[in-house]
């Protein structure tokens, strides 16, 4: 069966192929990449390199699909970490980034069951072992999301804890030093989810602004912590630290500055929030009604 033999495909080639093409015209001249001011610890997804000098980044975010993968990659990321004194953190998406060849949920989820996709996980896991960098790992997030965008998505979620307690039991059985972040949308059912305190070392959450959305849908450009303190309650209430694991934000100048300017400010209504991740890349999955793909890269934020 395809999922159970990993094949030679560059981590950093498809990192870099997630660039799709833009929906909305950017502004001519491209932001200055820098890293948002502030004091919450800061990192980065990163395929197109623009923070490889900056200092300030302590997390080097990747996406890995467990299938059709080149492992050594996570060799050379582990190196490139550990140049810049960043720890990694590893978001493992369990099926192949080839849509013409993925599976259904169905079939994802019978074959964890049947332990058909035990080897693949064996397989990263036994790398992880081997890094040198401090490694988070971030398995089949946004479980909660109920847009189409994952397979492995709103699924019954006594079935969704099944399958994730499976796999990460074997990432850890193989890399016992690795920490687990379990990682929502952050939706009001995002609870029924959880897998359990000895599953989830750090909760992720996932917070995007973007300003052509907040007007057509709320008449208003809505803030960091409009978007974020609800989801933060929520996972906060696990008594664990809680993250952002994915952020982004695209509008005209004083949007950006807004968010820009908020997003590392250390506030004591989050005292639970142990840091922020960028995705600097352009949107995987469109956006619903016609949104298209907004491109997050801080070199192209600020719309015209």
């Amino acid at each position: 069966m395809k999922h159970q033999n990993i094949t030679r495909r560059d981590l950093m080639a498809g990192a870099a192929a997630l660039g799709l093409s833009l929906s909305v015209r950017q502004a001519q001249a491209a932001t200055t990449v820098e890293v948002p001011p502030g004091t919450l610890p800061f990192g980065v997804y990163d395929p197109d390199g623009d923070f490889a000098d900056k200092t300030g980044v302590v997390i080097e975010h990747l996406f890995l699909p467990w299938e059709d993968v080149y492992l050594p990659s996570l060799n050379d990321a582990d190196e490139y970490a550990l140049a810049r004194n960043r720890a990694l953190l590893i978001t493992l998406e369990p099926w192949t980034w080839s849509r013409s060849e993925r599976n259904t949920a169905q079939y994802l989820r019978r074959g964890i069951e049947r332990g058909e996709y035990d080897p693949n996980m064996i397989a990263i896991a036994e790398v992880l072992a081997t890094l040198k960098s401090p490694v988070t790992l971030r398995f089949a997030h946004e479980m909660d999301d109920k847009t189409g965008q994952f397979i492995w998505s709103d699924w019954k979620p006594e079935d969704y804890i099944s399958a994730y307690r499976r796999m990460t039991d074997l990432a850890k059985k193989y890399a016992p030093n690795i920490s687990l972040m379990w990682s929502p949308l952050g939706d009001e059912d995002m609870a029924s989810y959880y897998p359990g305190d000895e599953y989830a070392d750090i909760i992720g959450l996932t917070v995007f602004g973007l300003q052509a959305w907040d007007q057509a849908k709320y008449g208003r450009d809505r803030t960091f912590d409009d978007i974020f303190r609800p989801r933060y309650e929520r996972a906060a209430a696990f008594g664990k630290p809680v993250a952002v694991a994915e952020l982004g934000y695209v509008g005209d100048q004083a949007y950006v500055d807004m968010w820009k300017n908020r997003v590392r400010e250390e506030k004591p209504d989050y005292p639970s929030l142990v840091g922020v991740s960028y995705f600097n890349q352009v949107e995987v999955y469109p956006w619903p009604e016609g949104f298209g793909t907004p491109d997050w890269r801080i070199k192209n934020q600020v719309l015209s």
